[in-house]
C-alpha cells in the first residue's frame, strides 16, 4: 500500500478518535428546559442552585428512571413501583420486596414535587429530592444496588457516558441523584378539570361544585357551615401537605396509641411526631388506589368513611381532625365528620376532577426505551 494512503488512513482514524474524545471531554451543555412554566396558583418553589433544570439533566434522569440497571439484579427500575398511568404509583398496598414479601410503605405518587413539604417519603426521612433519589437504589429490599457498582456499570456504557458528560460532566453518585431529581421535578400535573376550572376554561357540574365547597370548608355549626375539612391538611390548589416546617405531616387517626406506627418520630426522635405521616397530594387520586401509607383503604369511599365516622383517637391525633364535626351535638361513640351520603358523594365527585389525563399519558414522561424516544 502506498505510503500516502497509509498516512491518510491513519489521519482519518485520528480525526475520528478526536471527535470521540471531544464528545466525552467537553464541558456540560446547560440548556434550560424549553417553555418551562409553572402554575402561579401553586405558589413558590425552589430548585437547587447546583442542579438547575436542563434538557440534558431531564433526558438523563428519564433514562435512568426507566432503566433496571439501577438495581442489583437488573430487573427493577424506578418505574417498576412508579407507573405513569397510575400517577407514578404502582396500584399495590405495599410494594414488593426483593427477597419476597412486602415493603413497609406504599409507593407514593411522584406529582408536583417542586412544591409542598420539602421532606420526602411517608416518614420524611429525605430532606431533598437528590437525597431521596439514591435511597431506593441502595435499599437492600428495594433495588439492592451498591452505588459504586452502579457508577462503574454506567461508566462502561458509551451512551450513558455521553449523556452524563453533556448534563453534568461525569458519571458519579451525585450526578445520578441530580438527574433523577431533575426528572421528578418536571412531573407537573396541571391540566385536570379542576385546573381548567381555575383557569376559567370549564365549569364544574353541580355535584362537583358542591364537593369543592365541602372540600374547602372547615365545619362550623355555630354558623351552619358544613364542610369536609380536607383543606386543613391538603393545601388548596396543590392538594398536598403544607410547606412550612413540618406542617405537611399529620396523624390522621388510623390507629390506637398502642399500635401507632412511629412515622415521622423515627426521623425526628420527637414523641409528639408519633403516627405522623406525610400528607400526600390528592392530584390524580382517583387512579392511585389503594390509599394511606400502608394501602389499607381500597377505595375513595373507604377513605371518606374513615374520616366520616372511623377516626381513632390517640395522643398525637391532629386537633384539626378531632374538632372537625358537622354534628357535634349528636350523641355518638365515634369521632368524625358525620356528613350525609350525598355530601360524601359530592366530595368524591370533586376528587375525580383532579385527574389529569394529559399528565398520565404525556410521552415526555414515558419509557424512553419503548418507541425509540
Amino acid at each position: 500500500m502506498p505510503r500516502v494512503i497509509v498516512l491518510l488512513a491513519a489521519a482519518a482514524i485520528l480525526v475520528a478518535a478526536g471527535w470521540l474524545i471531544r464528545d466525552f471531554i467537553r464541558d456540560p451543555v446547560a440548556t434550560p428546559i424549553a417553555d418551562f412554566s409553572a402554575p402561579f396558583v401553586f405558589g413558590r418553589f425552589a430548585v437547587p442552585p447546583d442542579n438547575p433544570l436542563t434538557q440534558e439533566g431531564f433526558a438523563l434522569g428519564r433514562h435512568l428512571f426507566y432503566d433496571p440497571i439501577l438495581s442489583a439484579n437488573n430487573e427493577v427500575s424506578c418505574a417498576t413501583c412508579h407507573i405513569q398511568a397510575m400517577a407514578f404509583t404502582d396500584g399495590r398496598a405495599r410494594s414488593p420486596a426483593l427477597s419476597g414479601g412486602e415493603l413497609e410503605f406504599s409507593a407514593m405518587s411522584l406529582v408536583n414535587l417542586l412544591w409542598g413539604q420539602e421532606r420526602f417519603f411517608w416518614d420524611g426521612r429525605a430532606t431533598s429530592l437528590e437525597e431521596q433519589a439514591l435511597m431506593p437504589i441502595q435499599h437492600p429490599e428495594e433495588m439492592g444496588q451498591d452505588i459504586d457498582v452502579l457508577v462503574a456499570e454506567l461508566s462502561s456504557s458509551s451512551s450513558y457516558r455521553r449523556m452524563f458528560r453533556r448534563a453534568y460532566g461525569e458519571v458519579s453518585a451525585d450526578n445520578i441523584a441530580r438527574a433523577l431529581a431533575s426528572f421528578m421535578r418536571m412531573l407537573i400535573s396541571d391540566n385536570s378539570k379542576y385546573d381548567k376550572y381555575l383557569r376559567g376554561e370549564v365549569r364544574l357540574n353541580a355535584q362537583e361544585e358542591h364537593g369543592r365547597k365541602l372540600f374547602m370548608a372547615h365545619p362550623d355549626t355555630k354558623v351552619s357551615l358544613r364542610g369536609g375539612n380536607c383543606i386543613d391538611c391538603h393545601s388548596q390548589f396543590l392538594t398536598s401537605g403544607f410547606r412550612d416546617a413540618l406542617d405537611g405531616f399529620s396523624n390522621n387517626g388510623l390507629d390506637p396509641e398502642d399500635t401507632l406506627a412511629p412515622g415521622l418520630m423515627a426521623v425526628t426522635g420527637n414523641p409528639a411526631h408519633k403516627g405522623f405521616f406525610k400528607v400526600p397530594t390528592l392530584r390524580n387520586i382517583a387512579v392511585t388506589a389503594p390509599y394511606m401509607h400502608d394501602g389499607r383503604f381500597e377505595t375513595l369511599r373507604d377513605v371518606m368513611n374513615h374520616y366520616n365516622d372511623g377516626i381513632v383517637v390517640s395522643d398525637t391525633l391532629s386537633p384539626l381532625i378531632l374538632e372537625a364535626d358537622n354534628a357535634p351535638d349528636t350523641p355518638s361513640d365515634t369521632v368524625g365528620l358525620r356528613m350525609t351520603p350525598e355530601e360524601i358523594d359530592a366530595i368524591i365527585a370533586f376528587l375525580h376532577t383532579l385527574t389529569d389525563e394529559v399528565f398520565l399519558t404525556d410521552p415526555a414522561f414515558s419509557n424512553p426505551f419503548e418507541g425509540g424516544s
